[in-house]
């Protein structure tokens, strides 16, 4: 029997080691972290005894994998030339501190393109990832593209983006995706119903290919079908339902596929606990 790939985005504070202390109390098999300040553009040097208390610190944990979440601030699509600049360094560096970890999938928005139409856009990304790829040849890190809700200029709400970015990314074995429940129930796929929910994913598989999908973060949404409007809310508790996320749990194409959690929580976790005891009963 496979072992289930299923956690919850945790906690770095006090050191990237203690993410497996918070992966115990929510009893996870698979979690996503931050290895820098997601909301800060300096990151502080990776020190090699953090590097050996986390690989450590991992072996003794019932974590079979971990996934990165690049920085809030990254925009490989930024119109401003500054902030680009900053974002393919610290994109760079992101790569660089998931392959010290071996971290293998970092995931990523795709960015937005600020007025300077979606094609533009949708070429500096991949353009971008091209030169990194390059620089980072020796990393074995995959960038993971995360579907979007849209909104306001931000890329990827359509399988079609996702598509186009991949086409145009050189080294294929360095690209993969990311399905988000909630962004795209937002963006206006629907998943409330099963014959939905197999459309929706029939219709990623024909458009990008389920062989580039390598993580599910499973959120409910708090809001509206198709109104592009990207809030996480937990699971049953939004306007997608407790139903829709049987599907994903139960797609045996999805087996071997890392299923996280990004719902709001406080510092004892009981919200993490909560929403996956209810994803678990949900398998059959």
């Amino acid at each position: 029997m496979k072992t289930l790939l299923l956690g919850a985005h945790c906690s770095t504070e006090g050191g990237l080691h203690t993410a497996f202390d918070r992966a115990e109390k929510i009893q996870a098999t698979a979690i996503q972290i931050f290895t820098q300040n997601a909301r800060q553009w300096h990151a502080s040097t990776i020190e090699p005894y953090q590097v050996e208390i986390y690989k450590l610190r991992k072996l003794k944990s019932k974590v079979k994998i971990v996934i990165s979440h690049d920085s809030y601030l990254i925009n490989l699509c930024a119109k401003d030339n500054n902030v680009h600049k900053k974002s393919e360094i610290a994109f760079k560096n992101e790569i660089i501190r998931c392959n010290l970890l071996d971290i293998s999938l970092l995931v990523f928005h795709p960015g937005s393109h600020l007025g300077q139409g979606e094609e533009y856009g949708l070429k500096k990304i991949a353009d971008t990832l091209n030169k990194l790829h390059q620089e980072t040849k020796n990393c074995n890190v995959i960038s993971v593209v995360e579907t979007t809700s849209g909104q306001g200029t931000n890329l990827g709400y359509k399988f079609e983006h996702i598509n186009q970015i991949i086409e145009m990314v050189e080294n294929k074995s360095r690209i993969g995706v990311c399905i988000d429940s909630c962004h795209i129930f937002s963006a206006g796929y629907d998943i409330r119903d099963e014959k939905k929910y197999s459309m929706t994913i029939k219709l990623f598989d024909e458009i990008i290919g389920l062989k580039y999908l390598k993580v599910i973060h499973l959120n409910d949404s708090k809001s509206d079908f198709g109104s592009r409007v990207d809030r996480h809310e937990h699971i049953g508790k939004g306007k997608i339902g407790v139903k829709p996320f049987s599907y994903f749990m139960n797609d045996k194409r999805f087996i071997n596929i890392p299923k996280i959690i990004e719902t709001p929580k406080g510092k004892d976790l009981k919200e993490d606990i909560v929403n996956l005891k209810l994803l678990r009963k949900l398998i059959k």
